[in-house]
């Protein structure tokens, strides 16, 4: 899906794929030459692909879910010091950092607030990075509730209660697809960003500075 978004884009140039079952580690793919490289697996090959990048100073676009403060404060202090920055974002859809803005807006003008999250059940973490950001930015202590089941692609509420009201922001995915602009843009973005880690697709926004 990403793959043949980037061959159709005029801006971009795919040089290479990397894959266990191509054969091709990313280490290899980023030896051909590439100015950017995009990581979308799972966290066990994240910090992996996090040192391919940083060997080969190569700016990274960083997808996977469920990486935690320890691998993230790694990355950084290595990124830093390579000179090479990393973007990684709990999510690519612009729908859902809208999403999570609004939520930071209404935070303080109502009483309590809960988050749902629901995705397919072929998604291994729980609750979902794009769930634990959400806390983070509304200043944490929000009880979460995660749902995995199969027809679900990926979906996220923040639920406020105040007297006599409730307000509820929600971002619906029904396709994949709605993770390609956002994606396309951090390509695009990410070498004028700091070197070391950046966490958030908002840093490529200008829009919601």
């Amino acid at each position: 899906m990403l793959e043949p978004a980037i061959r159709a884009d005029p801006e971009l140039r795919l040089t290479g794929s990397a894959a266990p079952s191509l054969g091709v580690s990313l280490s290899a793919a980023l030896a051909a030459g590439a100015d950017v490289a995009v990581d979308f697996t799972v966290p066990e090959a994240a910090l992996e692909a996090c040192e391919a990048a940083i060997t080969h100073r190569v700016p990274l676009v960083l997808g996977t879910s469920g990486m935690g403060s320890v691998d993230r404060e790694v990355v950084d202090r290595k990124a830093v010091e390579a000179g090479i920055p990393v973007l990684y974002a709990p999510n690519f859809a612009i729908g859902a950092v809208l999403m999570m803005r609004f939520a930071e807006l209404a935070r303080p003008l109502m009483d309590g607030c809960e988050v749902i999250e629901l995705h397919a059940d072929t998604k291994r973490d729980a609750p979902s990075g794009t769930a634990l950001a959400t806390v983070e930015l509304l200043g944490g202590g929000v009880p979460v509730h995660s749902v995995r089941l199969p027809g679900l692609v990926a979906h996220q509420a923040v639920v406020f209660g105040a007297f006599g009201q409730t307000l509820t922001i929600r971002h619906d995915t029904s396709s994949r697809k709605a993770f390609v602009p956002g994606t396309l843009l951090a390509i695009k973005r990410v070498a004028g960003l700091r070197p070391g880690l950046t966490i958030g697709l908002e840093a490529v926004l200008p829009e919601l500075r």
